[in-house]
């Protein structure tokens, strides 16, 4: 019986936080916002980290760039068909595709050419393949993403927008559609329209591209076939997913750094008040334990009520910063927070942060909280209670 939950002891806990609630109240305000900011990182890293991949994951196998004097230039369409004939490959598609800057939102757009009969390198290309017809919109229309969509219609373009050509020309393009993607980087910024359209904006001559994107059947054999490209053409730079992949880690984990110092600021507060708590307890506390051994409480009863004081506090300051994280990063995308990660730049349009459940991050932060801070009020607790009660008293 003694093992089961007391709900005397629960209730004398309540009164005994609520005889000191302006304290309790400081140490429950400073708890939550302390789990809100390291559940609110944790959220931020895990939701741009899961975007990071799942964007790579769709990136071409092997890109294959033309360099000048270290410069991405124009690489000619026909090197495609040499590339095919290298034992392996199963595709090489020449793509056409560039940044387009709009001053009027200050933002850049991602300009894609696709042609309806060529294989396409992305399941989002396909779809839209699929889902629209490029005949009828070749010439006078593009498709655009609904970040892009949001933009333009700020910017009062509704149904149309006026590209500028090399040469100062005007080139009208109707909005022929929308698509979405599960990708949202993929979705946010992305312009698509015929093949020959995207090189009359970019000034491109027809048997030009932007680069050439390969497809190998077996991923083990990517770095020889990349190797092979190399020596068939010293003059580009031969980029496969393998690459991107680092590239993107890299530039996430220097990002991560910035986050780390705000996390160990965050755990360096915690551990003030856990020093606090197990520096010792205050007389009336110690005279409080006193009076309860002196009318018949054993350590054990002692403990428990501390037990629970500490779990009530602990545990809902858990709770309500955990609530308020996943609303400030799902719900408000994270201001300001966010930005160091993305940065401050208006050169892009906006990005929602993809909601991921990690129930390893939210277990985490239960173990570098909520024990630790049971621990940090049993521990002095369990000190006084064992000291007689004439000198705790006194």
């Amino acid at each position: 019986m003694r093992n089961k939950i007391n709900l005397y002891l629960i209730e004398f806990a309540i009164n005994a936080l609520l005889r000191a609630k302006r304290k309790n109240i400081f140490i429950f305000i400073v708890f939550s916002m302390l789990i809100f900011l390291l559940t609110s990182i944790f959220l931020i890293t895990t939701s741009i980290k899961y975007e990071l991949d799942t964007t790579v994951d769709a990136l071409p196998q092997i890109i294959v760039q033309k360099v000048k004097a270290g410069r991405h230039y124009d690489i000619d369409s026909s090197i495609a068909e040499d590339i095919l004939s290298i034992a392996g490959v199963n595709g090489a598609i020449s793509r056409v595709w560039g940044y387009y800057y709009f001053a009027n939102a200050g933002v850049n757009f991602s300009i894609v050419g696709i042609d309806e009969y060529d294989e396409q390198y992305s399941k989002t290309f396909s779809n839209i393949v699929e889902k629209f017809d490029f005949d009828s919109i070749k010439n006078r229309g593009m498709i655009v993403g609904k970040g892009v969509k949001k933009v333009l219609e700020h910017n009062y373009y509704n149904d149309y927008f006026n590209f500028i050509k090399p040469n100062g020309k005007l080139k009208r393009l109707y909005i022929a559609g929308v698509f979405d993607s599960d990708i949202e980087l993929e979705s946010n910024d992305i312009i698509v329209m015929s093949k020959s359209d995207a090189q009359e904006i970019f000034g491109m001559p027809e048997n030009m591209a932007t680069d050439i994107v390969v497809k190998v059947a077996n991923p083990r054999e990517i770095p020889t076939i990349a190797s092979k490209i190399k020596l068939m053409y010293p003059d580009t730079r031969v980029v496969t997913n393998n690459d991107l992949k680092v590239s993107y880690q890299n530039i996430f984990d220097y990002k991560s750094g910035i986050f780390l110092a705000l996390f160990i600021v965050a755990l360096f507060t915690f551990f003030m008040i856990i020093y606090d708590k197990t520096s010792g307890l205050s007389s009336e506390e110690k005279k409080e334990i006193g009076i309860l051994k002196a009318v018949g409480w054993s350590v054990d009863d002692i403990l428990k009520e501390k037990f629970y004081e500490a779990f009530i506090i602990s545990f809902f300051s858990y709770g309500l910063g955990v609530i308020l994280a996943f609303w400030y990063v799902f719900e408000l995308q994270a201001p300001i927070l966010r930005d160091v990660f993305v940065g401050y730049s208006k050169l892009k349009t906006s990005f929602q942060l993809p909601f991921v459940f990690d129930i390893e991050t939210l277990f985490l932060v239960f173990l570098l909280s909520v024990p630790i801070y049971i621990g940090a009020t049993i521990i002095p607790s369990w000190r006084a209670s064992t000291l007689d009660v004439d000198d705790v008293i006194r």
